[in-house]
């Protein structure tokens, strides 16, 4: 299946669906984001500055990530490594990226690190659902050659469309989550980390079908921090739905 990778053009500005994508799951996000932190006692405008700062941070810690597992290729033409809209950001990294920086704001402007994640994951997972058909319109992220009924034609064959794969994954899992908000759970930070655990395990096996994963020795990089996301993660959640971490 040939998609055009280019949006539309306003003279010699060429806008892609990539980047088009990432603003609309930005845009989305943050709406959804700002009205729970209002229903919550959280200030709605923490979000934008939490946001403001925190997506481009992010994006350049997916980039990195993603630039560091391909040196060999980068190396040759460093100048690739600035072209983001010619795709490459790597989720695991701008996921690493945002909770660091989630730590340092939540302690600058005296809120509760494990309330906010629960505000921001149900954003964050659907903005990932909407990022991956980034990946259709760049024709990347795709599987193995299969002849199920559902293969997409990318690159000469018929391939398993995993970024679609991942999509619905992810979808499946914001649904859940806004499931799980209407528990009512007294536990700050339960949402947070069903998050976490959730999309690793997505990841993981849509990860082995993938043909262009990154690897780390003869691993694939992606599953290897998915098991050790997951690992952190569900044991974070148990100790939290136990009653064993504090209320804050």
């Amino acid at each position: 299946m040939q998609v055009d990778p280019i949006a539309f053009s306003i003279g010699p500005v060429e806008v892609r669906w990539y980047g088009l994508l990432m603003a609309v799951s930005l845009l989305v996000g943050v709406f959804l984001a700002q009205r729970e932190a209002k229903r919550r006692g959280i200030d709605p405008d923490k979000i934008l500055d939490l946001v403001l700062i925190g997506a481009p941070l992010s994006w350049i810690g997916a980039r990195i990530y993603y630039v560091v597992f391909n040196w060999e290729q980068y190396s040759q033409k460093p100048i690739e490594i600035f072209m983001i809209w010619h795709g490459g950001l790597a989720i695991h990294g701008g996921i690493i990226t945002a909770i660091i920086f989630g730590i340092w704001f939540t302690r600058k402007h005296k809120l509760n690190f494990w309330l906010l994640g629960d505000v921001v994951a149900p954003s964050f997972i659907l903005g990932q659902a909407i990022g991956r058909w980034g990946n259709f319109f760049n024709q990347e992220a795709y599987g193995y050659e299969t002849n199920l009924p559902w293969a997409m034609y990318i690159d000469g064959a018929y391939r398993h469309p995993t970024f679609l794969y991942e999509s619905l994954w992810n979808l499946g899992v914001f649904f859940f989550l806004l499931w799980l908000r209407t528990k009512n759970i007294g536990q700050k930070g339960i949402i947070f980390l069903s998050w976490l655990s959730l999309y690793s395990v997505g990841r993981f096996f849509v990860e082995g079908l993938r043909t262009d994963s990154l690897m780390l020795g003869p691993f694939r990089a992606a599953q290897v921090m998915s098991i050790l996301i997951f690992a952190v993660s569900l044991g974070l959640l148990i100790y939290r739905m136990r009653g064993k971490g504090s209320k804050n």
